[in-house]
């Protein structure tokens, strides 16, 4: 062996080059300030390492790269880890490499014969800044997708040639594939280069002049190897530690499939710019403009860095003392900017929502693509197009939550609102829709069910009519047949009824045929839909339903006296010969509702008692339609994805939505008299 190694030296010279390497003199003695160069080293190489494992597995294109992103992080042996350590070694690198330059501008060692190496050292800044930059797009998430377009679009601020940046760093005038494949080029080929390149000229720089000591006396001196080593590796383990923490226990988040028709409300840049994208969130930054707030001052910023050599040249240690106290200045304001986005962002409402349903999405799009159809050959983004449980809450809030609730919210988990409060809905909350509990409020109490119709205006208007002596048709809660027919709880809620009630309502839910059922053949075999009815009780129910077999005051009805067709599959059938009841065939099922939707004033529905506005193909397609009814019916692959949570609670109370109701009505008088007044006055000055 040691022939071996003579024979090595001999050739290359590597004894002495190591020595020189080693035996570097540290005045001073070895200190815990002066590990972070070696920090930044060992992340960078960490990149690199895991970074060419994330090559091997990443397709960077439109269609591929959030895919081969969930692959690596969910199907790759060791995936999760190893991008976990490259997500989060990045954000140390970000992390250190702003503790090394404080440590540089407190200890001098920008001073003069180092200014060149300080100069290299805000290039690698730069470098590294822009590593983080184009990785945050990577994955082809709505995440990155949109906080980087937020990024580009700074940089088409850029004076003189802005638009022209912006179109050669996206590849075009739009996102898209050629974008992706740029940003790939600079962050796994182009900047490491560069930053490989910079960091040997910055290395052999600091060995031409040495070490910056901030303390010739603190111990006696010594050698880099093997005192300074030592604490150097110790604090390389310590962030390797912390890394791997973050990659085990927190793991790197993979969103939802990037989508341009889909807005993103939560797009943010990475948590290290979110002190600059406060900064131009400033009114006053605003109304100078973004181009002062995004390029101007950062520019002067990093202008009064780069001359921080200067500063000391002309002015001693008084610029020194100036340099120390900017940093430090520059340091607190970065941080409390961050405070404030964080803080911001967590108070609002808008913002939560929105990063809820980004969560809701991501794990949905995870969740589809490791069940059993896969990914489709179009990509993940026409998986999620196609999910019920992702598009159903957007057609509902789109189309719907301006008169009905789905567990007290839009839809989309938001508070519907008029005029900065609450608003009381005007339909009935369609969370548990066609469940064993909406059947048997229907049953059990009719007009209770259908109470929110009252805070309606047309339901105002009309029972205003009414008290007038009008004669009004219109759907009134309190005094239709059905309600008279629910209206004797202590019978239908009796031990003697109990049991037909239980299956009458079980029947109704049978009719309505929640779930999902896999469409291959093999795999509805095998499928355990969680929503199936008991089918035995359903069977009891049916009779009950068709034939009555009430006791009390109940005895001799049944739904059949004014449901007809109750217990038959649904047919649309002609208003002509629809027997004055809204239809319970199949009622509640996919069948049934497509037509509600489509034809609610018909007279097999609510005929001339209708207020809700039907939906034609022109205004909710035939897809869209279909997505909403699957979604309401609960026939989509099964999610553990959580659910956006009920806000029940946080509706008005029937009190408070009258009164609400009563002020907006004197409001509106209000507004009448004075509109009156107005023209009475307007007519005496004629």
């Amino acid at each position: 062996m040691n022939a071996l190694m003579a024979w090595l030296d001999n050739r290359t010279g590597y004894k002495s080059l190591m020595h020189e390497a080693l035996y570097e003199r540290v005045p001073g003695g070895a200190r815990w300030r002066y590990v972070w160069g070696s920090t930044l080293v060992f992340t960078f190489v960490l990149q690199v390492i895991t970074g060419f494992m994330l090559w091997s597995a990443y397709s960077p294109s439109t269609r591929t790269a959030w895919e081969s992103v969930y692959y690596i992080q969910n199907e790759m042996t060791l995936g999760y880890l190893i991008r976990g350590v490259h997500h989060f070694a990045a954000q140390a690198m970000v992390v250190l490499m702003a503790i090394h330059l404080v440590q540089v501008i407190i200890d001098g060692a920008y001073k003069a014969p180092r200014e060149i190496n300080f100069w290299l050292g805000m290039v690698l800044m730069m470098i590294v800044l822009g590593l983080s930059l184009t990785g945050y797009l990577l994955p082809w998430d709505q995440k990155g997708y949109y906080a980087t377009q937020v990024t580009t679009n700074i940089m088409s601020l850029t004076p003189v040639a802005g638009a022209e940046v912006q179109t050669l760093a996206q590849g075009g005038n739009q996102y898209g594939h050629m974008t992706l494949t740029r940003f790939f080029a600079m962050h796994a080929g182009i900047l490491p280069a560069l930053l490989v390149a910079f960091l040997a000229l910055h290395i052999y720089c600091f060995r031409r002049h040495g070490l910056t000591v901030h303390d010739e006396n603190h111990a006696p001196e010594t050698s880099f190897w093997p005192d300074q080593v030592l604490k150097d590796a110790i604090a390389c383990l310590a962030v390797l530690a912390v890394v791997l923490l973050f990659a085990i226990f927190k793991g790197a988040e993979l969103s939802a499939p990037a989508d341009a028709a889909v807005k993103f409300d939560a797009a943010r840049p990475e948590w290290y710019f979110l002190f600059l994208f406060r900064f131009l969130r400033f009114h006053a930054v605003e109304s100078i403009g973004l181009v002062w707030g995004a390029i101007v001052l950062p520019g002067v910023i990093m202008g009064v860095i780069a001359l921080m050599p200067l500063t000391h040249k002309f002015l001693g240690e008084f610029g020194h003392t100036l340099n120390k106290a900017f940093i430090w200045l520059l340091g607190a304001a970065i941080v409390v900017l961050t405070a404030m986005a964080f803080i911001e962002d967590r108070n609002d409402i808008d913002h939560q929502a929105a990063l809820a349903e980004a969560h809701r999405d991501g794990g949905r799009a995870v969740e589809l693509a490791s069940g059993p159809d896969r990914i489709p050959v179009d990509g993940a983004v026409g998986m999620l197009r196609r999910d019920p449980f992702t598009q159903g809450p957007r057609l509902f809030a789109k189309h719907c939550s301006s008169c009905h609730r789905y567990n007290g919210h839009d839809g989309r988990g938001m508070l519907v609102t008029e005029k900065k409060k609450v608003a009381p809905p005007t339909a009935s909350d369609l969370g548990n829709f066609g469940s064993r509990e909406w059947m048997r409020s229907i049953v059990v109490d009719y007009a209770a069910h259908l109470s929110p119709l009252k805070n309606a205006g047309w339901f105002k208007d009309a029972k205003a009519k009414e008290e007038a002596g009008e004669d009004v048709t219109y759907l009134n809660p309190d005094e239709s047949e059905m309600a008279d027919w629910s209206g004797y709880p202590e019978s239908l809620l009796s031990d003697e009824n109990s049991e037909n009630l239980d299956a009458l309502v079980e029947f109704l839910y049978s009719e309505a045929n929640p779930g999902y059922i896999p469409a291959d053949v093999k795999e509805r075999e095998e499928w355990v839909n969680a929503l199936a009815a008991n089918e035995q009780l359903a069977a009891k129910g049916r009779a009950v339903a068709t034939e009555g077999a009430w006791a009390g005051d109940l005895e001799g009805t049944s739904c059949a006296d004014c449901h007809t067709t109750i217990g038959e599959d649904f047919v649309a059938v002609s208003d002509d010969d629809a027997d004055g009841y809204p239809t319970m065939a199949k009622y509640g099922s996919a069948k049934w509702l497509t037509d509600f939707i489509r034809n609610p004033g018909a007279p097999r529905h609510y005929g001339a008692k209708n207020e809700m506005p039907a939906y034609p193909p022109q205004q909710l397609t035939d897809e869209d339609l279909n997505l909403l009814v699957r979604w309401l019916t609960h026939d989509y692959l099964p999610s553990d994805v959580p659910d956006y949570p009920s806000r029940l609670g946080d509706l008005p109370s029937a009190g408070d939505a009258a009164a609400d109701s009563n002020e907006a009505d004197e409001d509106a008088t209000e507004g009448q008299d004075l509109e009156e007044n107005a023209g009475e006055e307007a007519t005496e000055q004629e």
